[in-house]
């Protein structure tokens, strides 16, 4: 194997770089090479200065994630040991940083005296979504030269800075435009006599004479996203040791920390997910020759919220899209609802001006269907009945061009009746967006018994390139996440009319670390989708409270009952109409306990997964925790519901749905996978 570090002199000056793409990961190999080329510049007596720089499109962009879980990861010299020995080095070092220096590469550019950086790099430490922390001195050198608020963002949320902002706050000293080692070496020619070397460990002066509100204050307004995980809160007890304790013992502190994440629970379910989710893009059974179908015009049909934030995705990716309404009012609020978000994100930072109006500019807002015939891909986004689908579909296909893919928004309803109401069955696929649309990751791309394998690959790349997080699944009523989230739904509902309340279920869930529970998320979304509109059908508990108009946050009053500032508060009219309900259908009421409400909801989640996996409605165990976390806000620090399964034990799951099985009864039957696999012991996941 070549070595991935060579050296070269420039006059005094020792150029070390790093050529192991894709990023310059910090293999064993690297980091061995490292140490050899600081040995070597400490040797040579005609080396006055020392450049660290890196070949490919990244300056080191981190660890490497193929060494997880294996011995290298382990391999001496371990990175805490190199970035040392960078410091240490008795002539000046200088970081030449293009594209990320992220995570381990921001380290070895801290251990650097200097750091220059292209004016679009980004430096970060991104460690925290992973469940860790920085564990080579990042917690401690990043506060000492950047200032401790800029490294509590920058631990605590992992997110990164651009190099302007990076100069700014000092944690890099030069921008350089042009040939970055060529001006790295000038820069080192001009910093070779100072004396003495300037280190991060050294220095005090922004880490002294503190006030501790700093933290308090960060704490107070990163709570919310903070809650439920570890890592954030280790990573600012690390940053305030800086602030505490000379850099000798604060290291040891950071190491004590970083150890307690990576033996934690947190971190293995953050790092599984971490692979999980690059494992979603692939797909198992497609021939290799295969060749994605060239999407250069985007149509869709409905102006709604579906149908705008579903045409911003492309728009924002500079695909045209012509956008499809039946009446001129419509349309137009469909586009100015578009054009009011854009602007809105505008206003946050997010785009710039000219980006709105360049994306806007993309968009062909039309009254004829027939403009479709130019587009693509074609994307369905109306109501959600299956004859004004299929009404849809016959339409398109009288009008598309050969070989435009034709796709539904549907939620639930099955691809193949839908693709059935075409004469190219090939060509059809279920896109189904998350709202709203132009926020939600997740795409589950449904798979049709005859979608193409060209259109099924051009789908799940062109998910990549609108910046979605990509998920195929099966045609079967609700796909993968809704499927899984109706037993969740229905036993919610039992457990009402027996004893809990809506505040106790919620409760139960978003301490879990769900971001709201069943019925919160039934009065944001609308107590209303789907019910028959008769008011004097009532059949069920929610037909009861649709009846009076208890629609949700939007009528003020649904599960629970809302003031001027969509604030909830438990509702006595509600509670009566439980129990009224309760009484009619003869069910006895009782004390429910929390872990009951956990058994009856969350188990027969992971029951169905297991299902899902029986029929073949997922590829892998971990799509299904992918469509969790991204499209239900599952806590990544649990993994996803199959990877939680595991980690509790499958046992303990069964015998908790034994324990509850007669109470779910008629709406539960057991899933023989899991049954088996808590049976021999197996597990769904590998993290």
């Amino acid at each position: 194997m070549t070595n991935p570090i060579s050296t070269r002199k420039h006059g005094d000056v020792l150029i070390i770089l790093s050529n192991n793409p894709p990023v310059n990961a910090l293999s064993a190999a690297v980091r061995e090479g490292l140490v050899a080329a600081i040995e070597q510049a400490e040797a040579d007596d005609g080396v006055n200065a020392v450049v660290i720089a890196c070949e490919g499109q990244t300056f080191f962009a981190g660890a490497d994630v193929a060494e997880f879980g294996t011995p290298k990861a382990f391999q001496q010299p371990m990175l805490p040991q190199v970035v040392d020995q960078i410091e240490a080095c008795t002539k000046p070092v200088v970081a030449a940083i293009h594209g990320t220096a992220l995570g381990g590469g921001l380290e070895v550019a801290l251990s650097c005296h200097y750091r220059v950086a292209d004016p679009t790099a980004k430096l970060g430490t991104p460690e925290v979504k992973l469940g860790l922390l920085p564990g080579a001195g990042g917690t401690q050198r990043l506060p000492r030269v950047a200032g401790v608020e800029k490294a509590l963002r920058m631990c605590a949320t992992g997110a990164p800075i651009g190099a302007r902002e990076a100069q700014e706050c000092g944690l890099v000293d030069r921008l350089v435009e042009g040939d970055l080692i060529q001006h790295a070496v000038a820069y080192a020619e001009e910093v070779k006599g100072v004396r003495p070397i300037r280190k991060a460990s050294e220095r005090q002066d922004r880490v002294e004479n503190i006030d501790p509100s700093v933290f308090d204050e960060f704490l107070k307004a990163n709570g919310r996203k903070f809650r439920g995980f570890d890592a954030p809160m280790k990573n600012i007890e690390a940053v305030r040791i800086a602030t505490q304790k000379p850099y000798a013992e604060g290291v040891l502190d950071e190491r004590k920390l970083f150890m307690e994440l990576m033996s934690g629970g947190q971190a293995k379910a953050q790092q599984y997910f971490f692979f999980a989710e690059r494992k979603a893009a692939k797909i198992d059974d497609i021939p290799e020759d295969t060749r994605p179908r060239d999407i250069k015009r985007v149509g869709v049909i409905g102006a709604g919220t579906m149908g705008g934030g579903i045409s911003m995705n492309f728009l924002s990716a500079g695909i045209p899209v012509t956008i499809v309404e039946m009446g001129q009012e419509a349309l137009d609020r469909g586009a100015g609802v578009m054009r009011k978000n854009y602007e809105s994100s505008a206003a946050r930072g997010r785009f710039t001006p000219e980006q709105v109006e360049r994306a806007m500019g993309l968009l062909n807002p039309t009254l004829d269907f027939d403009a479709l015939a130019e587009c693509d891909l074609i994307i369905e986004a109306v109501y959600e009945n299956m004859d004004v689908k299929k009404e849809v579909f016959g339409r398109l296909d009288k009008i598309a061009k050969p070989g435009a893919i034709l796709a539904s928004n549907t939620s639930y309803l099955n691809i193949d009746e839908i693709a059935a109401s075409t004469s190219r069955p090939q060509d059809v696929v279920g896109l189904h967006f998350f709202s709203p649309a132009n926020v939600m990751k997740l795409l589950e791309v449904v798979r049709g018994a005859k979608t193409a394998p060209d259109v099924l690959l051009t789908a799940m790349q062109l998910a990549k390139r609108i910046k979605k997080v990509a998920v195929v699944a099966g045609v079967c009523h609700g796909f993968i996440g809704n499927r899984m989230l109706m037993p969740r739904q229905v036993e919610a509902m039992k457990l009402l009319l027996e004893g809990a309340t809506p505040e106790q279920v919620d409760r139960v869930h978003v301490e879990f670390g769900m971001p709201m529970g069943p019925f919160q998320m039934a009065d944001l979304a609308g107590v209303d989708i789907g019910w028959h509109r008769d008011p004097n059908r009532i059949e069920s508990l929610r037909d009861a409270l649709c009846s009076i108009e208890r629609w949700g946050q939007k009528k003020g009053a649904g599960f629970y009952d809302y003031d001027e500032k969509r604030r909830p508060s438990p509702s006595p009219v509600v509670q009566e109409i439980i129990e009224k309900f309760a009484a009619e259908k003869g069910v006895e009421r009782r004390e429910i306990t929390d872990q009951e409400i956990v058994e009856r909801t969350l188990y027969p989640m992971v029951n169905e997964g297991a299902k899902i996996l029986e029929e073949g409605m997922a590829q892998r165990a971990s799509d299904i925790d992918v469509v969790w976390v991204y499209g239900y806000g599952w806590p990544v620090y649990r993994g996803g519901p199959m990877h939680w399964a595991d980690a509790e034990g499958l046992t303990k799951i069964v015998d908790g749905l034994k324990r509850q099985e007669e109470r779910m009864k008629p709406d539960f039957s057991f899933s023989k996978l899991l049954l088996d696999k808590a049976a021999d012991g197996s597990k769904f996941t590998r993290g």
